[in-house]
């Protein structure tokens, strides 16, 4: 049984009047969203372009840092290879060193710089040279090992001075001389050559036989200190003879690299080519 005061489920809902009654809140009916408040008078929705300029500023100075070293390379260039072409006309070759690949110490290229019918000469010549830094090296060992044997400091001390100053001698005097006679076809670079290449050959025959001359011929290993060496230290004395077979085979090779380069030297009529230098340079001295 239905309560007096209970409400009538099949009466029509209230309705509210929301300006009835200012104070009152009308109960909420739905559960969507409120609205989002206006935006304030005034507001932009531009980007400030403040920093993008700043960035265009700072690329334009770049570019323009760019463009200025880039001209001055050019004017390097230009530069360098003014003076190149000057030094190409006045005769003067720059050579930029290259040999050995993993340390360039000398300017080596036979391939490109020298003529085809010269190369086997020239490398030839070239395999001299590195015999002889192999002969005065293993004459320092050797003599190193007479040394410890009881030999005397005062040959070891040779046998530094020979290996420091051989190997770049006879560059020097005699290899690049023969490089550059070879590329230009100078006469006085084939005479240069000669000279110092006939006191290569006799210094390699002299190491070979090594008399007792100077410090008793122990500070060279040839065929006389082996001998002597042999029996009373018989390692000193195997090390001195196989120095003696290196500078036999340096002297061989050296006398054959001469006598080519003499016929080539006749052959190509360079000899006259050097007289008659000689001749007018004894004329000038005359006068």
């Amino acid at each position: 049984m239905a309560r007096r005061y209970d409400a009538n489920p099949f009466d029509e809902e209230e309705e509210v009047n929301p300006f009835s009654n200012p104070g009152r809140v009308p109960p909420a009916t739905n559960s969507r969203l409120s609205p989002l408040p206006p935006e304030p008078a005034g507001f932009n929705y531009d980007i400030p372009l403040d920093n993008d300029n700043a960035g265009f500023k700072d690329l334009k100075k770049k570019e323009k840092e760019l463009q200025a070293k880039e001209a001055e390379l050019k004017k390097r260039e230009q530069e360098v290879k003014r003076k190149e072409d000057a030094a190409a006309r006045a005769g003067i070759v720059i050579e930029e060193k290259n040999w050995p690949p993993f340390f360039p110490i000398i300017h080596h290229d036979i391939a490109n710089e020298i003529p085809i019918h010269l190369q086997r000469l020239q490398y030839v010549a070239f395999t001299t040279l590195l015999g002889l830094v192999a002969c005065l090296l293993w004459n320092f060992i050797a003599v190193t090992t007479a040394w410890i044997r009881g030999a005397g400091a005062t040959i070891w001390f040779l046998a530094i001075i020979y290996f420091i100053s051989g190997v770049p001698g006879a560059y020097v005097l005699w290899y690049r001389p023969l490089y550059r006679a070879s590329r230009t076809e100078s006469a006085l670079k084939f005479g240069w050559f000669f000279l110092f290449y006939a006191l290569h050959i006799l210094f390699c025959v002299f190491a070979a036989v090594a008399p007792p001359v100077v410090f008793r011929g122990k500070s060279l290993t040839g065929i006389l200190p082996a001998i002597d060496l042999i029996g009373d230290h018989i390692l000193v004395g195997i090390f001195y003879f196989i120095g003696f077979g290196f500078f036999c085979l340096e002297s061989v090779v050296s006398i054959w690299v001469i006598q080519q380069v003499y016929m080539y030297f006749r052959g190509s009529g360079k000899a006259a080519e050097m007289r008659r230098d000689a001749a007018r340079g004894a004329v000038r001295a005359a006068f």
